[in-house]
């Protein structure tokens, strides 16, 4: 017999079906109505616990309620500050801009300036193409296929996944679309090093080229690990190649940071990884500690846009420059940086012994890891790999589901599982959840 409460969690998402849009999605594949949160855990409505990691697709870099987070709203409301300011100053958005500076290198803090964009990195990404359109006067933008930069007009246009761009027409003009370097599947058909290598010489040729077909370009953005095309990591070299040939070329890098900003790829922020000063970084998720917030980060010399050529009513949000104030310190503080560049060697380690041959690549930087799924028994290609397998990689992520592990999935077909634990994550809870994952892996397999 079932009793009322153990049937809550049914009945809120029954709910939540009838009345909300046919757009949701991570209900779809995660029917969890959350009730409590703490930590890397989450309980639902019928009382039981998860492992989060998914942690708001990377926001929640101190995962769930972090007394810090708590401390720095609670003071917020005590103080009596303000909670809305559009883009007035206070001393906490003050207090915020002292701590994200002194976070950066200090070539690029030294002349930086800051946009504060409403709520979402999509706006941001939206106001960063609006700035270098304006201090270039060119229109082209440099895009990358698997890319992921939001969901709006334009930043759907700067996005490499087709599915969604299939029935809305009138997206943003003069994208350009350049080969990624995806090792697993090399876009030029040689995997290694060789794959960056090439798509570097293939973009520096296409720049310099009077017959491309593409104008002067405005600028180019890419994100340093592709977050929702499958946790690609861009080689170091490759990255350190696209500053050089935008450098020479007077062409703004823009390095979407949004989801690996913040200590999550195992640096403060992923273009570190390539000691490169980009011309403008852009910051949500998890900038905003816990809470709704992003910004553009860019060089001085681009600053030539008038008042008012970026706006929103919500990007005056106090409590989440406090909490995000209050988050980047901690991560500082406690070098939860150099613990994520740990833990995901930890993790990466143990998906790779599982051995199992339907895991065809473990790839990633920090805690933001990708296993990709594949069918072994077909045919690999000229480069050894493997066809995917987004059936399999599905019921993987219901079986960790079952078991207590809430994980997303993402990349090419759909066929990449998917590892974005909070940077707090300790060592004995990421040996609960590999152990979960190698159970649900068989138990995957063998269902299929």
């Amino acid at each position: 017999m079932i009793s009322t409460y153990a049937s809550k969690n049914k009945e809120l998402l029954e709910q939540q079906t009838k009345r909300e849009s046919n757009a949701r999605s991570y209900p779809r594949r995660i029917p969890i109505a959350i009730n409590e949160a703490e930590g890397i855990f989450v309980k639902d409505a019928d009382g039981k616990s998860y492992y989060d990691c998914l942690a708001g697709a990377g926001t929640l870099a101190l995962g769930h309620n972090h007394p810090v987070v708590i401390e720095a709203l609670e003071k917020v409301i005590y103080d009596k500050r303000p909670l809305h300011t559009l883009d007035l100053t206070t001393p906490v958005k003050e207090g915020f801009i002292d701590e994200v500076f002194a976070s950066l290198p200090k070539e690029f803090a030294s002349r930086a300036k800051i946009q504060f964009c409403g709520p979402t990195g999509g706006d941001a990404i939206e106001a960063a193409i609006k700035l270098v359109k304006t201090a270039t006067g060119r229109r082209s933008i440099l895009s990358f296929q698997g890319g992921y930069h939001g969901a709006t007009h334009g930043t759907m246009a700067l996005s490499g996944n087709l599915a969604p761009k299939e029935k809305v027409n009138g997206l943003m003009p003069d994208v350009h679309f350049l080969p990624y370097p995806y090792e697993y599947r090399c876009p030029f058909g040689v995997g290694g090093e060789e794959c960056h290598k090439i798509s570097s010489r293939y973009i520096e040729n296409v720049l310099d080229d009077p017959e491309s077909g593409i104008l002067p370009p405005a600028g180019m953005i890419f994100e340093a690990v592709q977050g929702e095309g499958g946790s690609i990591p861009a080689p170091v070299d490759w990255m350190k190649e696209m500053r050089r040939i935008t450098k020479e070329r007077q062409i703004p890098l823009i390095i979407d940071e949004v989801q690996t900003g913040i200590g999550r790829t195992g640096k403060l922020f992923a273009f570190e990884h390539a000691d490169i000063i980009p011309d403008v970084i852009v910051l949500s998720k998890a900038i905003g500690g816990s809470l709704p917030l992003s910004v553009v980060i860019y060089d001085q010399d681009l600053d030539v846009w008038s008042p008012g050529a970026h706006i929103g009513t919500f990007r005056g949000n106090q409590m989440a420059m406090a909490t995000g104030a209050a988050t980047l310190k901690f991560i500082k503080e406690h070098k939860l940086d150099e613990h994520a560049e740990k833990m995901g060697k930890k993790l990466q380690d143990f998906i790779k012994e599982l051995n199992a041959p339907e895991i065809g690549d473990v790839r990633g930087r920090g805690l933001m890891i990708g296993a990709e799924i594949v069918d072994p028994y077909l045919s690999p290609s000229k480069t050894g790999s493997y066809p995917a397998n987004p059936q399999l990689a599905s019921r993987i992520q219901r079986e960790c589901f079952d078991r207590g592990l809430i994980l997303e999935v993402g990349g090419r077909h759909g066929s990449v599982v998917r590892f974005l634990p909070p940077l707090i994550v300790t060592e004995r809870q990421l040996d609960d959840i590999c152990s979960i994952f190698k159970e649900a892996v068989k138990a995957a397999v063998k269902a299929g």
